[in-house]
């Protein structure tokens, strides 16, 4: 008898699309057992950065490249005088694998190298697809492999470090524009700097963009060269490595923004053309260019590619200690149209064929892989579409990530500071987006991330205040629409952190109210990086309301933190009324009441919830969060009977509500 598949069993409406559920499952099983032949694991597979690449042995050196286009390859470099030298040339092995062996003479620590590549019609100069370190010629800005065998490399001191999880508080930052300075950022100066201040905040995951060498500084990491090349714009493999240890000694676990969903186009610095065609790692087709981002698609249908994809998830995980990813453009893997101009308004458009089943066994394979490397390890889908099943177990018939950004999310809170005036706001809508979501999945909600702090869009708090923020930030100053601006920025990342069901996001600086956006030094700004960094100057001063924000950001966030599995107790709504603007909801035993009405404040407010006590907890119109005092900490609320609600155990909570503030009450039966 077939067994069901329990995403279908939990959810009925899937069980018109059960064979395509079913078939997507056992793609996965039967890919799997092709590259394991059977008698292997996907984690005896995925050593393809073992065998591939540079490689440092007993008697010497070993190199192996994959070119089955090349007609020849030599290795050069400062070592040769960047001639091609018979020594240097690699030999054809099988399956288009080249390979050359040198003595131990033959290369030091920090030599530069490259390949060159011979094709019937043509040659070209080539880093290696596995190449582990990667730099850029400050004059000429040419990137060159360099080899890294320092005599003392790294040690870990911690071995033993499991994420926490329940809830999961996740710090999303940018190694170069994370200090204060006009310039890039190092590992080093983030490690000394920068993560002191996110364990003080109370944050227990960093997610870390552009880790990957990329060619661009401007895209933002996104535009990948060398897939096993730390960027060396922010310093060597090592200080990564120091980096990841320290925020392991801090408790912080340590997500790597990865991308498998494209790849740079350039031919000299990436995997375009490699050996001379057009088809070794990406399409060679019209599927091969991206039609919005100006790069190139992996061909998730060949196992070489695959190989290569899933030995860079082991590598990450295994060289540096990185507990998990953050697969970035998932929904681009998954349809062939890439998510583009669609809807995605009914299951159908979910199972129409126009899904990649290629990258779908891949990211099924990815999964499976990283939690049999580290049972421990974090996945999160980067995916706008709502594709069922992506964030369920693979036995359940799922793809297999743990957790799936909220991205409706960002996208409700701009619409409604955008289209609706402050009066317009309902509590039944805000409810609604941020607990929209599948029951057996996990989310991670966020007010905001990078992508809405970047030139062309504007991050919360410089919608709501604008160029009032260069004028009335002083403490002291009170201008209307900075009071607006700080009050609505508090209730909104409180509400959306407060309704979670997995994790929560922040962006570095934006739980400060970080000022402006984000522009990377390019032509058109005259490479300049002043928006390109994090002024904590702001945040640092005394005598600026900066402070007011970041000082409410680490106590909600060390609250939510402290209260073990917060995100898996229920989201009970007790009160939301339109007319006055008003929410109200319990978990466990903190009560939350948003006022998001920006004109009227409430006496003795009544709000039905279980019979008890009710004690202060915070909320924000404290003056250390830039409020007014209005709320009395000490008062302690008892409910009133109702002979009416009685019976079941609730009564009215009585309350003052001053406009536009939140306060968490704890419930005590």
């Amino acid at each position: 008898m077939k067994k069901t598949l329990a995403i279908i069993r939990h959810d009925p409406w899937l069980e018109p699309y059960e064979e395509a559920i079913t078939g997507r499952h056992n793609d996965a099983i039967k890919k799997e057992a092709e590259l394991t032949q059977g008698n292997g694991s996907l984690v005896d597979f995925a050593n393809a950065h073992k065998f591939f690449g540079l490689h440092k042995t007993r008697g010497g050196w070993i190199f192996r490249e994959w070119a089955p286009n090349a007609t020849a390859i030599t290795l050069v470099g400062t070592f040769s005088d960047w001639q091609e030298k018979d020594e240097y040339r690699l030999k054809p092995t099988d399956n288009g694998v080249w390979e050359i062996k040198l003595p131990k003479d033959a290369l030091k620590h920090e030599d530069l190298y490259k390949l060159i590549i011979h094709w019937n019609g043509g040659q070209g100069e080539r880093i290696p697809a596995y190449a582990f370190r990667t730099v850029q010629d400050e004059k000429t800005y040419i990137f060159s492999a360099q080899v890294w065998q320092p005599a003392r490399a790294y040690k870990f001191k911690v071995n033993d470090f499991k994420p926490k999880t329940d809830p999961l508080l996740i710090y999303e930052c940018h190694i170069g524009m994370s200090q204060d300075k006009e310039a890039v950022g190092t590992y080093e100066e983030f490690r000394k700097n920068i993560l002191p201040r996110i364990a003080k905040d109370g944050y227990n995951a960093i997610q870390i963009m552009a880790i990957q060498e990329h060619p661009y500084y401007g895209s933002f990491g996104y535009h990948v060269s060398s897939f096993f090349a730390p960027s060396s714009r922010f310093g060597t493999p090592d200080d990564l490595k120091r980096l990841i240890d320290d925020a392991h000694k801090r408790g912080i676990a340590v997500i790597m923004d990865i991308v498998h969903s494209h790849a740079v186009k350039n031919e000299v610095e990436g995997l375009g053309r490699f050996d001379g065609s057009y088809d070794l790692y990406f399409y060679g087709d019209h599927r091969r260019e991206h039609p919005a981002w100006d790069s190139l698609c992996f061909d998730y249908g060949k196992n070489e590619v695959l190989h290569f994809l899933l030995s860079n998830c082991k590598y990450w995980l295994e060289e540096f200690r990185f507990d998990g990813f953050r697969f970035d453009g998932v929904t681009s893997m998954l349809y062939y149209n890439h998510g583009l101009g669609q809807a995605f308004s009914s299951y159908d458009d979910y199972y129409n064929g126009g899904q990649d089943t290629n990258a779908i066994t891949y990211l099924t394979l990815a999964n499976k892989l990283i939690h049999s490397v580290n049972p421990n390890a974090i996945t999160i889908a980067e995916e706008m579409s709502g594709m069922p099943g992506l964030a369920n177990k693979f036995t359940d018939g799922g793809i297999g990530f743990d957790y799936r950004m909220a991205m409706g999310i960002p996208d409700f809170w701009i619409k409604t500071i955008k289209e609706k005036k402050d009066e317009d706001w309902k509590p039944t809508a805000i409810f609604w987006e941020l607990t929209n979501r599948r029951d057996d999945e996990k989310t991670i909600n966020y007010a905001e991330s990078h992508d809405q702090a970047l030139v062309g869009d504007k991050t919360i708090i410089f919608r709501l205040i604008d160029s009032e923020m260069y004028w009335h930030m002083m403490v002291g100053d009170n201008n209307m629409t900075v009071d607006r601006g700080m009050a609505l920025h508090k209730l909104i990342r409180l509400v959306t952190l407060a309704t979670i069901n997995g994790g929560y996001l922040n962006f570095m600086g934006n739980e400060f109210g970080h000022p402006e956006w984000i522009d990377f030094p390019r032509q058109d700004n005259g490479w300049s990086y002043k928006y390109a960094r994090r002024q904590w100057s702001l945040l640092d001063r005394k005598d600026l309301k900066y402070q007011f924000l970041g000082k409410f950001d680490e106590d909600i966030i060390k609250l939510v933190g402290s209260y073990r599995n917060f995100q898996a107790t229920q989201v009970e709504k007790l009160w939301d009324k339109d007319d006055d603007q008003v929410l109200a909801f319990k978990r466990g035993n903190l009560v939350f009441i948003f006022n998001f009405n920006p004109t009227q404040s409430f006496s003795d407010y009544g709000i039905l919830a279980p019979e008890g006590e009710y004690t202060h907890v915070l909320d924000s119109d404290q003056k250390i969060y830039g409020g007014y005092d209005n709320i009395s900490p000490d008062v302690k609320h008892l409910t009133v009977n109702d002979p009416l609600y009685a019976p079941h155990g609730i009564g009215w909570l009585k309350l003052y509500l001053p406009a536009r503030t939140v306060q968490v009450l704890r419930y005590k039966k």
